[in-house]
């Protein structure tokens, strides 16, 4: 199915998400940010869930997905593709997500809301990004967080 807003530049890869109602509302952020692809690995529930679309509000139905079972041949598929691929996560390499130039093809991929994103990945990733705190927790949910990068990346 094709994005109504048209075309980003922007795929997302969600590696393992838990929280079926996570990827539910990653959907609906998808679809407002006009992301064009998401593929969901590992774990990370299908929109053919309820409690998935019942977050989504139908915008599983306008965006494109795909389940691939590896997020790593998944990053590097993507990668021979042309894609610049953004990783967010807190690391000893990453940078400011505010503070980086994207390139006009970006994956922005998003980890697991526990374990985050693989080595594995990180390796194979061009960028690493973060999100800035200011509070007692280290990170936000990964919704939310998800939310805040890919309008930064737009």
């Amino acid at each position: 199915m094709a994005n109504k807003k048209g075309k980003t530049g922007i795929c997302v890869v969600l590696d393992s998400i838990r929280s079926l109602h996570n990827v539910g509302s990653i959907f609906r952020t998808a679809d407002g940010a006009g992301v064009e692809k998401i593929y969901l690995c590992g774990i990370t529930g299908l929109p053919t869930d309820s409690k998935v679309s019942k977050t989504a509000l139908g915008a599983e139905n306008v965006i494109l997905w795909e389940y691939k079972k590896s997020a790593l041949k998944t990053v590097k598929e993507l990668k021979k593709q042309g894609y610049e691929i953004v990783s967010l996560e807190l690391t000893n390499r990453s940078k400011r997500f505010d503070r980086v130039k994207y390139g006009k093809k970006v994956c922005l991929v998003v980890g697991n809301e526990v374990t985050g994103i693989r080595k594995s990945i990180l390796a194979e990733s061009n960028k690493v990004v973060f999100i800035p705190m200011y509070g007692e927790k280290e990170s936000l949910n990964v919704s939310v967080a998800f939310g805040i990068a890919v309008y930064g990346i737009l």
